[in-house]
């Protein structure tokens, strides 16, 4: 696994697109590593500890949305090797899970390797991604009736916003919505923040989301 990462490392900083998604796929095809694998231990840390040189400090933005892009190639392309873990495992179907980030927020990486998460466990999944519209989100909770919503917020600030989400899902929707929130803004004192915004669960791992539903699982 190591040494997985650190060859990829490479790759991901010298922002060579096509290496770095030929390397990971051979390796998903050649089962040395599987999806979960490659995002909880690979992308994740990666993403999280993009740094910035000294001389690259003009274009640091610039440098972390392209090795951003890297990432989100590398995810979609491994979709089929979700399904195949998802088959694989064979867990129980859960229901619809509903992934998605608040009003203005930007940041749907982390959501969209939820989702898949999210499908491995057993879910049909719907990402729906960056900057969801309240009023949209309502009515389109209400049209495909999930069973759980999961709401993932990168910045700290959009916390409110989660939290409106939150209480007005509560008082609209009329059966037993278990609602999940994750991301960057909730790392750090996670138990109080999980009940500022009053959702029932926090979820950082695939291991959080297989457990959402289990007795006494609420962090």
């Amino acid at each position: 696994m190591d040494k997985i990462l650190q060859e990829f490392k490479v790759y991901f900083d010298e922002e060579n697109k096509e290496k770095a998604v030929t390397y990971i796929i051979s390796k998903l095809e050649s089962k040395e590593i599987d999806v979960i694998t490659l995002y909880s231990r690979i992308l994740t840390p990666l993403l999280n500890n993009i740094q910035c040189d000294l001389e690259d400090r003009k274009i640091c933005i610039w440098k972390e949305h392209v090795k951003t892009g890297i990432v989100r190639t590398i995810v979609e392309c491994a979709y089929p090797y979700v399904i195949e873990k998802r088959n694989q495992l064979k867990n129980a179907n859960k229901g619809i899970a509903a992934v998605l980030c608040p009003p203005e927020e930007y940041h749907d990486l982390g959501a969209r390797m939820a989702a898949d998460f999210f499908t491995i466990s057993g879910y049909d999944t719907v990402f729906v991604g960056s900057n969801t519209p309240y009023r949209d989100f309502y009515n389109a909770v209400h049209a495909i009736k999930p069973s759980v919503v999961a709401i993932s917020v990168s910045n700290y600030f959009h916390l409110v916003a989660a939290k409106r989400m939150v209480e007005e899902l509560k008082k609209a929707v009329g059966y037993d919505l278990k609602i999940v929130v994750g991301g960057y803004a909730f790392v750090g004192d996670e138990e109080n923040k999980l009940k500022q915004v009053g959702a029932d669960y926090y979820a950082r791992t695939y291991e959080d989301i297989l457990n959402i539903g289990k007795e006494g699982v609420s962090l």
